[in-house]
């Protein structure tokens, strides 16, 4: 194959795997029962849509106890947020965690993902807004008290993307996020030559990435040179746990 076909072959599937990976199909019944029993409380589960700063709708659920069972109005909150190519299902393997420490549950879809209205994902860059439109949702609820995030590839991205913006958070749980796009795209190429034997000139490398870069902003207004949670770490001070940033 000729180098441009090479980059050809490769590059649709570069742009769904940054913007459009698979989006996770699944139904109301995946999320559980409605009200179910825990250590001796009776919890409930609430679906709720709330909109975005752009207007798009967000489809979320939270997880707490019923008013019977509850040991105070607002109680502390850990806000999951998923992964580019799943959803508000994933929390569900954290659930038992969170309500066991006395803790809510909420979790979201962001938008182009899930059931949420949206196209496109963007690894964190509109995330953000999606994240703080819950916790706005949440405080202005009343049954809140301390809020937690607890993030997994993209959703911990978008935690550090927005944790400099809001140091009133309690503290976050980043599992696997990614330091820089950039450093990680140049990575994983360098990966695949190595997986195939394929000797990639670097010319051709920078050439791929700067059309991936200018056919995502087309279609999304984001600069993927822009996507660098690492640069937002020292702007934040607060407590986190999780694996090193990829």
């Amino acid at each position: 194959m000729s180098w441009y076909a090479m980059v050809k072959v490769g590059y649709d599937s570069v742009i769904n795997a940054i913007i459009r990976p698979p989006r996770a199909n699944y139904t109301e019944r995946d999320l559980g029962p409605k009200e179910f029993e825990f250590r001796g409380r009776i919890f409930l589960r609430s679906d709720v849509v709330i909109r975005n700063s752009r207007g798009l709708r967000i489809v979320c659920s939270h997880w707490e106890p019923r008013a019977d069972f509850r040991p105070a109005k607002a109680l502390p909150c850990v806000v999951y947020l998923h992964g580019n190519s799943s959803c508000r299902v994933g929390c569900l393997e954290n659930l038992e965690v969170v309500l066991g420490e006395g803790a809510t549950m909420f979790s979201l879809d962001f938008c182009g993902s899930g059931l949420s209205d949206g196209e496109w994902v963007t690894l964190g860059y509109y995330e953000k807004d999606d994240l703080a439109a819950a916790i706005d949702h949440l405080r202005a609820s009343g049954a809140v008290s301390t809020i937690a995030l607890w993030g997994r590839s993209m959703g911990a991205a978008t935690a550090l993307f927005h944790s400099h913006r809001d140091p009133s958070i309690a503290g976050m749980v980043l599992d696997s996020p990614f330091a820089d796009l950039r450093q990680l795209a140049n990575e994983l190429v360098e990966m695949g030559k190595a997986q195939t034997g394929y000797k990639v000139p670097g010319f051709v490398v920078g050439a791929a990435i700067r059309l991936v870069r200018s056919t995502v902003s087309k279609k999304t207004g984001m600069d993927i040179f822009h996507l660098s949670p690492i640069k937002d770490v020292d702007k934040a001070f607060i407590p986190a746990v999780g694996a090193p940033l990829l």
